[in-house]
């Protein structure tokens, strides 16, 4: 065979065994609300990327380095790049529609709260902001991440929301339907870096996998951990509830990518386009 096309070959096989990489092939969802895989190329330490001024998980498969990107919800289709050693990276966010739900609540202040409320959710959004921005230096231990709780989903990611006929926001997690009391367990290991109580979540944990990639867990009936505490994939952080705006008994779950909550459903292989 000519050296030409030897080694034409050879580029092909190693760009198909990129292009079917295993965390690509897991994570690459480039949609509103899902992930972009971005690769960065060879090198003998880390590059450091940001997307939209934001830090990026960075992880490392075989010789290459690849940014996990978290696109947000809000994001309109077409080409976005990110920041990484110098260099601008595109990459293309596709479309995805996501279906509505509506929802009855027979307390009206989970749908319009009173001003005292307002006060009291506008402090408590400032604190989960702060977590869900918190960025450890720690590789996280696995991309590929066990469920919290087994058991149907009752609502899925990004799903438009109405609440007694008023639309809010879009539905930022998978809700698992299962019984009060039901463990919840860490996906991945990580750092308890919040609990709190609040107005629209009740009982919540968030978990810091590493690199900005945060679980966060509400509505829970008790909480088992505390703030600080290290994690092994599969501890418990605590019991299934229905604290905050629910109707019921439920496990909620968020995960966050460089201050996007993308869907959960791509980490545990039930992405549905």
């Amino acid at each position: 065979m000519p050296r030409f096309l030897s080694s034409l070959l050879l580029l092909c096989l190693t760009f198909n065994a990129y292009a079917d990489s295993y965390i690509t092939r897991l994570l690459n969802k480039p949609v509103p609300g899902g992930v972009a895989v971005v690769d960065l190329g060879s090198s003998a330490q880390a590059p450091k990327a940001s997307y939209q001024g934001k830090p990026v998980l960075v992880v490392k498969e075989q010789n290459n380095w690849l940014a996990i990107v978290g696109v947000p919800l809000t994001t309109k289709p077409g080409s976005q790049q990110i920041s990484a050693g110098g260099r601008n990276l595109s990459f293309t966010v596709g479309t995805k529609n996501y279906p509505e739900q509506r929802i009855t609540l027979k307390n009206q202040r989970q749908v319009n709260p009173d001003p005292a409320d307002l006060k009291r959710i506008d402090t408590e959004l400032a604190e989960q902001i702060r977590a869900y921005r918190s960025f450890s230096p720690n590789t996280p231990s696995n991309l590929l991440l066990d469920k919290p709780v087994n058991g149907p989903l009752s609502s899925k990611f990004g799903v438009r929301r109405f609440f007694n006929g008023e639309e809010r926001n879009p539905h930022a997690g998978l809700d698992f339907a299962v019984p009060a009391g039901t463990p919840i367990k860490t996906p991945a290991t990580g750092k308890v870096i919040l609990i709190g109580n609040y107005f629209f979540n009740g009982n919540t944990v968030f978990v810091d996998h590493g690199q900005g990639f945060i679980s966060m867990f509400c509505h829970m009936s008790k909480i088992d951990v505390k703030v600080g505490q290290q994690l092994a994939r599969g501890d418990v952080v605590g019991k299934v509830g229905s604290t905050g705006r629910a109707t019921g008994p439920h496990m909620h779950w968020n995960i966050s990518l460089n201050d996007a909550r993308v869907d959960p459903a791509i980490f545990i292989g039930a992405f549905q386009p």
